[in-house]
């Protein structure tokens, strides 16, 4: 009996030290540069096949998925994630593989990116995430903030599908796109339309499930941009998933005006490349 009862906590103790070291767990370095409502974490990792990399608050775990253990290069941040992050954006900025967000830290949670390298070898992978303090807002939070004493809306507190309020982001998104050079910043004006749409889209569903999907999908294509390559296919699935948040999500009628003006502002970069600086 005895015998039996320690191998079974030796295979115990090996299975939990192998779990260990499937997981490396790193603490933010602090870096200057950030403010009270703005933050930035810049990740460089080694892999040699799949990981993840789950952020919450100033730590990170590194995690293995498949093939060599990966590593640390750094983990460097102005401030620690918070736990509702608005205005929350992925950029992937270098590596050969693929980097995707496939958890969004909005509404609570962390932030994990999957990384996915499929040469020979090892390779070093730096992605940035950045965000807002403010949470965005949550529908039936109870949350009686910018409603006036009648229980009405304020002008500011809009649900999914109402066309109340941010005048503001009009405005600025008009004035954005006067003369050419916003050729130079397509990408990230179309991040920050879909961050407007979110805000306003109710937090669980299919609707959210869209527009992370275009997030996905661009995301991966500014990655492969930064590299100096333009790949047609990637380019497609970004039109492609815009356009059923367009035919299917619950938009107010000035929102589907604004993804329909960013899908045409696509078709164009498709069409013409060379007028966006890519060649």
């Amino acid at each position: 009996m005895y015998p039996r009862f320690f191998r079974a906590v030796v295979a115990l103790v090996a299975i939990s030290g192998n779990m260990d070291a499937q997981t490396q767990r790193r603490k933010m370095t602090l870096v200057a540069g950030g403010s009270l409502d703005r933050g930035k974490c810049t990740i460089e990792v080694v892999v040699d096949g799949a990981a993840e990399v789950e952020i919450r608050g100033d730590t990170a775990n590194l995690r293995n998925l498949s093939g060599a253990p990966p590593r640390w290069r750094r983990f460097e941040c102005t401030g620690a994630l918070p736990g509702n992050p608005g205005d929350f954006r992925f950029a992937g900025v270098d590596g050969r593989g693929h980097q995707q967000l496939v958890r969004d830290p909005r509404y609570g949670g962390s932030a994990i990116v999957r990384i996915d390298d499929s040469g020979g070898g090892s390779e070093g992978y730096t992605f940035d995430i950045m965000w807002g303090n403010a949470a965005p807002p949550l529908q039936g939070s109870g949350d009686d903030r910018g409603t006036d004493r009648k229980g009405d809306r304020g002008p500011d507190d809009r649900g999914p599908g109402s066309d109340r309020g941010g005048e503001g982001f009009y405005h600025d998104r008009a004035e954005a796109f006067r003369g050419d050079a916003w050729r130079a910043h397509l990408f990230a004006r179309i991040q920050e339309d879909l961050d407007h749409v979110q805000r306003t889209t109710f937090p669980f569903g299919s609707d959210q499930h869209r527009i992370r999907r275009v997030r996905q999908e661009l995301n991966q294509l500014q990655g492969l941009l930064a590299r100096g390559l333009c790949d047609r296919r990637e380019l497609d699935d970004v039109v492609r998933a815009l356009k059923n948040v367009i035919d299917d999500n619950r938009l107010a009628p000035r929102d589907r005006e604004v993804l329909n003006d960013d899908l045409s502002r696509l078709h164009d970069f498709r069409e013409h490349p060379r007028d966006y600086g890519v060649h």
